[in-house]
Parts: C-alpha cells; structure tokens; sequence
C-alpha cells in the first residue's frame, strides 16, 4: 500500500445524509477491465456491497447487499464497528520547497514569502485579477506560502473516530505559493482510490501541472454515506488540502463515475458553498439539504441498467432547476451534449446523453470535462 501518512481533524457533525441503498446487484463489467458490482432500482441512490463486504444496516437504512464476482478487496481499511480507530500524532517528514531547506512554520505563524517572489495575499482573500482573462482571481487558501508540506502520498485522517484513506497527488514541481485547482476523483462500487489514482479519469495528463488531485477510498469501496460520513470524510480532506497546500478555493472540483458519480452529486448538493463544479457520469442524485447552484457536467447512457437513465435524467433536473436554468438547448461540443440556457450566471449545466450506451464513461469525457472545468 506504500507509505501512509496519518494525521488527525476536528471532528465535523453533519446531520443530513445520504441514506438510501439500491439493493439486488448484480456483477457488470466497468471500463478497462475494471470489475464492478451495482444495482439497478430506478429511483434510488446508493449501490450494494462487493462481495463478502455487506454494512449492517440501520434503522433508516437496509444493509448493503454482498455482492459475488467484484475481485476487489478492501480489508483492512475502515473503522471496525463499535471500535474506535486512534489517530497518529504528526505526519510524516513533510517536503521543502524547491531549494528552499526552510524548516517548517510554526503553527499559526504568518507564511513566509520565498526570496525573488511576491508574498501570498492573506488566507481566504482573492489575489489581483489575472490579466487578460474572464476567469476569477483566485483567492488563496491557508496553505499558501508554506515552505514545507506533505509529500504526494496516501493519507489517513481520522473523522469522528474513523481511519479513513486517501491519496493526494501533487504536480511536478509544485511551488508553496501558486494557487492550484483541487479536483476529487471518486472511485466506482468495488473499485478503489488506487485504481482511480492512475489517470484521475483521465483529467491528471491535460492538467498541465494546474491542479492537485485527490483519490479518497471508500469504506467497503463504498459511498452510502451513512449518518453523514463520507461527507464528513469530504469536509475533512478539503480542510486538510486547504491548511496544508496552496488551493485555490474558487476551484474546488468533484468528478466520479456510478457510484463516484453519486458522491460527486451528494458533495455538490451538500457542500455546494466549497464545490465549484461537478461531473457525474452515470450517477443519481442528489436528494436534500443542497446549498446552492453548482456548476454541474452529467452524462449518461440511454441503455444503463445498473443506474437508470431515469436516475441520470433526475440529476440533470435538480441541477437545472438548483441554478435556474431554461428547458431550452444549444449544442456543445462534444456532440451529443448540449448546454442549457437561462442558467445563473457562471453556473452552467451541460447535459450528454449517450444513445445505445450501457453503463460506461464516455470516451470523450477526459476532454469534455476537463474544458468544462477550466472556464472557472
């Protein structure tokens, strides 16, 4: 599993969830010879379990069904039930920046500017507008400034008792005070942040050295978010990033597929004030306690039978509806999309509807999304 660096948050209490499951699974085959096991209830947002890993349900909440035939293991990672996962203090050597061999600021202290550059504007507030474009001016986030930080690694956090896993992904040759977009890759039912930490769905190689990018892992490879704890798990790793490098928090962005593409809605929905813009591709959702419009790029195929097009047809809706968009269309490239108009301003909704297509990512979503995503 390579190095794990630990570290510990706050706890964050969040009551709204997720909450519903899609039962009756059966296996299907995920792009590149992926393996993947999820349901196919219309209607409903959560997927059963792979094999052998079923979570007890709750009251509000049936158990995830096991599923055989996903090949995919996760043992090891999550909390144990009832038992309380202790965080290890500190994390590991964290990394200088570029020629600098400062030592680390101390905790509080004001960020220190690197010689020849210009300091950092304040945590939280936007830098000058950058010349020449129609985009933003980014506003820099706490981490901005500090000559030390943690090296691309996989991290665990605790989050209200639980270890959970994720993998970050710094670009070549990162500098402490450039602000950088930060883009979450959730992983589909049985897959894992492993597997998405190769290409980032395909947006890591038309990054540019633009972004830093995220892989967290699912509990059972899973995204129930039962009592609200992927999104604290969410909540936790953006608080991290922000404290630890140099975001952007204008640009904050949320990409998965199926199941991913559920947690990419649900985060948009209930962390609509930290996400930029999302894309889902074959998900469902979201369900409540949405906070206002977000950017939102989905896709989905006409002949999905593991998550109904109707389910993707219901994102689509909420979006356009949470951003106060028209019923009316333009086409976009790539052809089949096409964006709605009417739409608040710089909160678009691009919708790709991909005749005869099961349930797959769309070939053309690499470049699709990650134009979608630049124009913020």
């Amino acid at each position: 599993m390579g190095n794990v660096v630990r570290h510990s948050v706050v706890s964050i209490v969040v009551t709204a969830t997720c909450g519903v499951m899609l039962l009756g699974c059966s296996p299907v085959e995920e792009p590149k010879g992926s393996p993947v096991a999820v349901a196919g209830s219309s209607g409903s947002s959560g997927f059963g379990g792979s094999a052998g890993r079923g979570t007890a349900g709750t009251a509000s909440q049936p158990p995830l069904a096991g599923v055989a035939g996903t090949g995919l293991a996760v043992a090891g990672r999550g909390a144990t039930g009832g038992t309380r996962a202790l965080p290890v203090a500190g994390l590991a050597a964290p990394v200088p920046a570029a020629g600098t061999g400062a030592p680390p600021l101390a905790a509080g202290a004001p960020a220190l500017p690197i010689a020849g550059m210009t300091a950092p504007a304040p945590a939280g507030t936007a830098a000058p507008p950058m010349a020449g474009t129609g985009a933003a001016a980014p506003a820099m986030s706490a981490g901005c400034g500090k000559a030390m930080f943690p090296p691309s690694a996989r991290n665990m956090i605790d989050v209200m008792g639980m270890q959970r896993e994720y993998i970050v992904k710094l670009p070549t040759g990162y500098e402490p005070n450039k602000p950088y977009k930060l883009v979450f890759a959730w992983h589909y039912l049985g897959g894992s942040a492993s597997g998405i930490a190769r290409n980032y769905y395909g947006l890591e190689g038309m990054s540019a050295g633009s972004t830093i990018f995220v892989a967290p892992e699912g509990i059972d490879a899973a995204w129930p978010n039962t009592g609200g704890r992927d999104v604290n798990f969410a909540k936790a790793m953006v608080e991290f990033m922000r404290s630890n490098y140099c975001i952007d928090n204008t640009r904050i962005f949320s990409v998965g597929f199926s199941y991913g593409a559920i947690m990419s809605n649900t985060v948009g929905c209930q962390m609509g004030d930290v996400f930029r813009a999302i894309a889902p591709m074959a998900g469902s959702g979201p369900r409540s306690g949405c906070k206002g419009p977000v950017a939102a790029w989905v896709a989905h195929g006409t002949a999905d039978n593991t998550v109904s097009f109707a389910g993707g047809q219901g994102s689509r809706d909420h979006w356009l509806m949470a951003n106060g968009c028209t019923t009316q269309t333009m086409p976009t490239d790539p052809s089949p999309c096409v964006t709605y108009q009417g739409c608040k301003a710089g909160y678009p909704v691009v919708w790709c509807e991909n005749p005869g297509a099961g349930h797959t990512q769309p070939s053309y979503a690499p470049s699709a999304i990650w134009k979608f995503f630049s124009q913020f």
